[in-house]
């Protein structure tokens, strides 16, 4: 199949920001068409009332073929699964009283070797675990893969200073299974997807929506063989668990995270977490800058310009990100497949600080 040419697809629902108020913005984007990276993206600027201004356009797929970004497709979260699975969900378990936050992890996940832990130090990523492990070289399964990482940090732990580790929500994944009795993918469903109308969002999709997601790497190194990777989870130790994981996994498009944000924002109905501990989760607990860290989150946004105290923020590897800014009634989607056909890291750390801070200069 030959590649067919893209557009740039423009919605503009608040009227403060027509008359050209975003023409920077959609430059910036159109630039990134023009020059194949990355390949594809779905922009959305939310407010607590719904999408104020949305930007979509590039190529989901550009090596079997060339298949178009649509309104619809869906991209692969990786690293936003820990902020929109598993923070919540341990924050949703704190405030419903089925645990506590500075319970160690032992009395969830028996088989941790390590007493002091606590819930908390995952999720502020202060545990002092390693910052990744690829268990996927040697272990298939989720009972594999947990023996694997249980050997791993059997020893004595770093320094409880922020370090930031897939191990920490892994493991906050499997605590939170344990405290509901629930699989986490089915947990997220009923607490966050559907309340939500979420309805796409969602781990494992079928064989059947492969060319409605994006596809993210060829020839990589997250799987024991060459290839690409499209419909599936990207992350090997995800894949390894068989795409369900507290630290990644999660599919779901620039709409369903419109409505997740909103949520966040305030939006009067429906809300997942009171807007007591959406503030907590807001609060700076552990490290310095440029890394500080609440709960789950990240809470300094510097790097992407001078967003106000109170700003959450996080990044996915895939080239996924999420800004919330409740002071100024704005959050920030940006899905893109910006490892696809192969990783520029340097190049989407660069893209996404430019866009955060064009987007700033029209929301202040």
């Amino acid at each position: 199949m030959s590649r067919q040419p893209v557009s740039l697809s423009l919605s503009i629902r608040d009227q403060r920001l027509r008359g050209g108020r975003l023409a920077n913005v959609v430059s910036s984007l159109g630039q990134a068409l023009a020059d194949e990276f990355p390949s594809g993206f779905d922009f959305v600027v939310v407010g607590s009332q719904g999408e104020k201004a949305r930007v979509y356009g590039g190529e989901a797929c550009r090596v079997e073929g060339s298949v178009p970004v649509r309104a619809t497709t869906l991209f692969d979260l990786a690293s936003l699964t820990k902020v929109v699975v598993t923070t919540p969900l341990a924050l949703w378990l704190r405030d419903g009283g089925h645990w506590d936050l500075d319970h160690p992890v032992q009395r969830w996940v028996p088989d941790y070797p390590h007493a002091q832990t606590t819930l908390r130090e995952l999720l502020t990523h202060t545990s002092g675990l390693v910052a990744h492990v690829p268990f996927y070289r040697d272990a298939v399964g989720v009972a594999s893969v947990r023996r694997a990482l249980m050997r791993e940090v059997a020893h004595d732990l770093g320094p409880h200073d922020v370090l930031y580790s897939d191990l920490n929500f892994m493991l906050l994944g499997w605590a939170i299974e344990q405290c509901a009795q629930m699989p986490l993918d089915r947990l997220f469903r009923t607490v966050i997807g559907r309340p939500l109308a979420m309805s796409t969002a969602r781990f494992r999709p079928p064989p059947s929506l492969r060319r409605r997601t994006a596809a993210t790497e060829l020839d990589g190194d997250q799987r024991l063989a060459p290839g690409l990777v499209w419909g599936e989870v990207h992350d090997g130790n995800a894949f390894a668990m068989g795409g369900v994981s507290g630290h990644a996994g999660l599919f779901a498009s620039a709409g369903d995270l419109t409505r997740y944000v909103m949520s966040i924002l305030g939006a009067t109905s429906p809300t997942i977490l009171a807007a007591s501990t959406v503030r907590e989760m807001a609060r700076a607990a552990a490290g310095r800058s440029p890394d500080v860290r609440g709960l789950g989150w990240r809470v300094d946004p510097a790097e992407w310009g001078e967003w106000p105290v109170g700003t959450i923020w996080h990044t996915g590897f895939t080239g996924t990100s999420l800004l919330v800014a409740p002071a100024l009634d704005t959050a920030v989607v940006l899905l893109t497949n910006a490892i696809h056909p192969i990783r520029q890291m340097e190049r989407q750390a660069t893209f996404r600080a430019d866009l955060h801070r064009r987007v700033l200069e029209v929301v202040t």
